[in-house]
């Protein structure tokens, strides 16, 4: 299935050949990202701009792509001069990074590296992990976009006392929600202007599910928490402390930097994740958020957008923006879902085969309709089945 001017269509091409360090997989499931829907009609604008990251190979609107970067499937070849520790037949999974040379390219968001919206596809042997036995196909094919979610979470240094927020249930907030829980984390506030993924998000393990048109997620987080919301607030919150302080038999500044060892001068705030990725919700977060609030950007909004950074500065807040992961957070999200301590199975809404792949996308557009659509090439409908 090649993306062509943002069409798809059905075509017949060669089998890809292995080269060295690779591995020809036989597709068995491949997930349909949001990236995906974005290439189909703003790749030109994405492409933009990681050429000004050094990489200007990212597809183009006027190329012919095999898009699919989420991928299962079973080792069938092996390139020269691998190590041969997969034989054919194994379940895999792999980073969808893929070397010639020097040259790295993303699977199935290169021309130069075409992915798993195919039968077969060449990974790279090094990225490429066995699955763990009994692990189903569906769930082996989430560990691409949950280790996005594990790698989010861990760059948000997220503690079991705190309380996340996490903006847009789409998959990947929904897969945000899940790493959420599996750590532990005690409060997790969900928001949504869709009913359906509210849902989806409520059976991910979220504590809290609110409607934005309805309820303020920022007013919910806030309740009982603590967390400061004004300027005077915490003004009023400093006065009130160095009174208190003043009436102890030592100087102030030696009781505060006792205090601040101890942690106990640290302001509460709420860890938010950006999981929409649209122009706005930056600047809409700097103007809601509650003081000293960190906020983890996992959306990719695919434009240009703009914010007042005068917000962040006298609110003091933490922006931190993520992409991917490292192999180690794929490989321990692997097995996180193998052995039943992170649970995705809600994300699946449904499979389809290479043939449905448009009307997977159709469908996809709608948020109250599905969330995940997994790829199975053996498919010979074009409708969509069930999970």
């Amino acid at each position: 299935m090649a993306l062509t001017q943002g069409r798809l269509e059905l075509t017949d091409l060669p089998t890809p050949r292995p080269g060295p360090g690779h591995l020809l997989v036989r597709v068995e499931r491949c997930g349909i990202c949001g990236s995906d829907l974005h290439a189909r009609h703003h790749g030109d604008e994405l492409a933009d701009v990681l050429k000004l990251c050094g990489y200007p190979r990212y597809l183009r609107s006027d190329q012919s792509v095999v898009l699919g970067h989420e991928i299962y499937g079973e080792v069938v070849d092996h390139g020269p001069w691998g190590t041969g520790r997969l034989k054919p037949g194994t379940p895999v999974v792999s980073v969808p990074l893929v070397r010639r040379g020097r040259q790295v390219d993303g699977i199935g968001l290169s021309a130069h590296a075409p992915g798993g919206y195919a039968e077969h596809v060449v990974v790279q042997e090094a990225l490429t992990l066995p699955v763990p036995n009994g692990l189903s196909p569906d769930a082996a094919a989430l560990t691409e976009p949950m280790a996005v979610a594990w790698h989010a979470v861990n760059r948000g240094e997220v503690t079991r006392k705190d309380v996340a927020v996490v903006l847009g249930c789409g998959p990947v907030g929904l897969a945000v929600i899940a790493v959420l829980k599996s750590r532990g984390v005690g409060t997790v506030i969900a928001s949504d202007y869709s009913a359906g993924r509210r849902a989806l998000a409520a059976k991910c393990g979220a504590d809290v599910v609110v409607d934005p048109a309805v309820d303020s997620p920022w007013e919910t987080a806030s309740a009982g928490h603590g967390f400061m919301t004004t300027m005077p607030d915490e003004y009023n919150a400093g006065i009130d402390a160095l009174e208190g302080l003043a009436r102890l038999p030592l100087p102030w500044w030696t009781a505060w930097r006792a205090l601040d060892k101890v942690g106990a001068t640290r302001p509460k705030r709420p860890v938010v994740f950006e999981c929409v990725g649209v122009p706005g919700m930056l600047d809409g977060i700097l103007a809601e958020a509650p003081l000293h609030a960190r906020v983890v950007v996992v959306g990719v909004c695919m434009g240009a957008d703009a914010i007042r950074p005068s917000l962040a500065v006298n609110k003091e807040l933490d922006l931190r923006f993520v992409v991917g992961y490292t192999p180690l957070e794929f490989r321990d999200t692997l097995h996180a879902l193998a052995d039943g301590t992170l649970d995705a199975s809600h994300l699946v809404t449904g499979r389809v085969g290479l043939a449905g792949v448009e009307t997977a996308f159709t469908a996809l557009a709608d948020p109250e309709t599905h969330a995940k659509i997994l790829i199975d090439p053996r498919l010979a409908t074009d409708q969509i089945l069930p999970r």
